[in-house]
């Protein structure tokens, strides 16, 4: 005969853990991680290692300090100090990555009491932070590999500079990441980021609105403003931004209309950046843009308390 317990809500509970859905945010990464590591070299996997195990020690350093639970099992460090090196150019110095890491993990994280009370992405707010702060080292020619004396830009910024179209990568070079098209370590391969987004959705990790949302908003706004589509989709940090970074659980709506609002205004200052900015590349500040607005997303988008008038849910605080 089967137990009976009797426990207060919520009823239905998940086998998924923080650390579960962490480790397959890093598997979903390693395609992208494999096709940076081969086409810039080994110097990417020293990036990467300089920024996870900063996030890491960071993240323990201040735990231990204010004498609270050490999480750094949870993985999430480690998702934070990937994701921040996947928005370095190959050039960064790797004090660059440390000074990042301590900026997502003590400042974004820790700053707004932990995982989970985070208002923004720590790994976008880091890149921005280091953009605003070193830009020589973190754009321009910083995303060439010294090796290559022929390229002399990312493809957004070929267009942005006005290059002969007939000079810009192919469709299908942007799609691998291969033949020269370079930008952030992690953002380079449309195939290997799309890969590896499919795979979070069918574990379950994401849910498809916010990425489909997103991307779908780039490419009809694209073609509004005529410009070529398929270009516009697979350069840049699009990929990368509407499957890891925009939908982090923290920092987006969790409502399925708060979602899609999320995304669209994405999608809408991803584009507006992008064409009419001085910027070649809007991805990240739109994302952390939406993160400032989604509280209030979620206020007016959150589903009715069942049973309870609009009065008594205001009046409760709910």
């Amino acid at each position: 005969m089967k137990n009976l317990f009797v426990s207060s809500s919520p009823h239905i509970r998940s086998i998924e853990t923080t650390s579960s859905i962490m480790q397959n945010v890093v598997i979903a990464l390693l395609p992208a991680l494999a096709v940076a590591a081969y086409v810039f070299g080994l110097r990417v996997l020293m990036l990467v290692a300089v920024c996870i195990a900063s996030s890491v020690a960071t993240e323990w350093i201040i735990q231990k300090l204010l004498k609270q639970p050490i999480t750094i099992d949870d993985w999430s460090a480690v998702v934070t100090g990937i994701l921040l090196a996947f928005n370095l150019p190959i050039n960064a110095p790797w004090w660059l990555g440390v000074l990042g890491s301590v900026f997502a993990i003590a400042l974004v994280k820790q700053c707004f009491g932990g995982l989970g009370h985070n208002f923004m992405n720590p790994a976008l707010a880091a890149r921005a932070f280091l953009v605003a702060s070193w830009p020589v080292r973190m754009t321009g020619s910083a995303y060439i590999p010294l090796t290559d004396t022929f390229t002399s830009a990312t493809p957004l910024g070929m267009v942005e500079a006005g290059m002969d179209p007939s000079l810009l990568p192919s469709h299908l070079d942007l799609f691998l990441g291969l033949n020269g098209v370079y930008g952030s370590i992690g953002e380079i391969s449309a195939l290997a980021l799309i890969l590896g987004g499919v795979y979070l959705i069918v574990r379950g990790v994401i849910s498809y609105r916010i990425p489909v949302t997103y991307i779908g908003t780039v490419a009809v706004l694209s073609l509004i403003f005529k410009q070529d589509v398929l270009f516009q989709l697979l350069s840049g940090g699009l990929m990368l931004g509407a499957f890891f970074m925009a939908t982090d659980y923290v920092s987006s709506p969790s409502s399925p209309k708060g979602q899609i609002i999320f995304a669209v205004g994405c999608g809408l200052l991803t584009v507006i950046i992008r064409l009419f900015g001085g910027y070649p590349e809007g991805v990240s500040y739109s994302i952390l843009l939406m993160n400032v607005a989604a509280p209030l997303i979620e206020k007016y988008t959150r589903p009715k308390i069942y049973g309870l008038r609009p009065k008594e849910v205001k009046e409760g605080g709910q």
